[in-house]
């Protein structure tokens, strides 16, 4: 079973696919690219459509989803955190 996925070998974070993801799961992923199979233990809840941390990513890091930089990390966030707007933010402004 596929619970999140992620686009490119790049980047650093995937989407939730499924519903009821909870702290410590252990997720599989797909990453499309390559057609790999990836496991990652979650930290947190994370509802469906939301993203997850792949990696550790540090304060002020860009975040990166589909091989594209989609914001700048505000916060340290821990490999297996949900990513969203209290973490994440855009660099548009």
């Amino acid at each position: 079973m596929v619970h999140f996925i992620v686009h490119n070998k790049q980047d650093t974070t995937g989407v939730v696919v499924v519903e009821g993801v909870e702290a410590g799961q252990e997720l599989t992923g797909w990453l499309i690219d390559t057609d790999e199979t990836l496991g990652i233990r979650v930290r947190d809840a994370i509802p469906i459509g939301h993203k997850l941390a792949l990696t550790e990513i540090t304060e002020g890091s860009d975040v990166i989803k589909y091989g594209e930089v989609i914001g700048r990390a505000v916060a340290a966030i821990p490999q297996g955190a949900h990513l969203h707007v209290h973490n994440v933010k855009t660099k548009r402004w």
